[in-house]
């Protein structure tokens, strides 16, 4: 059988060959189909889809890589779909809708955009969260350059209790904006 990525070398875990193969064949015959039918992928599927990792796995860089591409690819598809099955304006009404739904939580002040993580659990920086926010802001309301990928890879140190913010709100708003801007690009 013939690795469609590169392994991890000696000991290093990657991702399991077999689950990753298996996404990516579902992912193909769902992005191949001309009419998307209940149960195929999608873009928000390929940006959550999580894999087991084992040793000498495929390399996990190289595989998120192909993920991000494909997200990508199915965000394009969809965004071709609407406009030819609704027109130009559905799309922008659906981007605009989107995108404000951002705006309103990117208003909200340094500390308060996110509710803050219980006590004693651990959570994201609040400074730094509230920096990402403020590109994400100056993206979508002064056209200021930012890459989808560089929301996708943004990685925020930890903090307890007050001092971050909940994971998994950010995590979800991140997500967002991410379908946001892959749909734009």
């Amino acid at each position: 059988m013939e690795d469609n990525f590169p392994r991890m070398s000696g000991w290093k875990s990657g991702y399991d060959p077999g689950q990753v193969d298996s996404f990516f064949k579902r992912a193909r015959e769902s992005y191949e189909r001309e009419h998307p039918r209940p149960g195929d992928l999608d873009a928000r599927a390929v940006r959550t889809v999580g894999f087991d990792l084992v040793r000498r796995g495929y390399h996990v860089g190289v595989v998120d890589a192909a993920l991000d591409r494909l997200e990508d690819a199915f965000a394009k598809a969809s965004r071709e779909r609407l406009i030819a099955e609704q027109g130009e304006k559905a799309w922008m009404d659906r981007l605009s809708s989107a995108a404000g739904s951002l705006q309103a939580r990117l208003e909200r002040p340094h500390g308060e955009r996110f509710a803050h993580a219980a006590s004693r659990t651990i959570g994201y920086d609040i400074a730094e969260v509230d920096e990402l926010c403020d590109k994400i802001s100056g993206y979508f309301t002064q056209g200021r350059a930012m890459s989808v990928d560089e929301v996708r890879r943004v990685l925020f140190r930890t903090r307890r209790g007050e001092r971050a913010y909940d994971e998994d709100e950010v995590d979800a708003f991140i997500d967002r904006v991410v379908e946001v801007m892959a749909s734009v690009d």
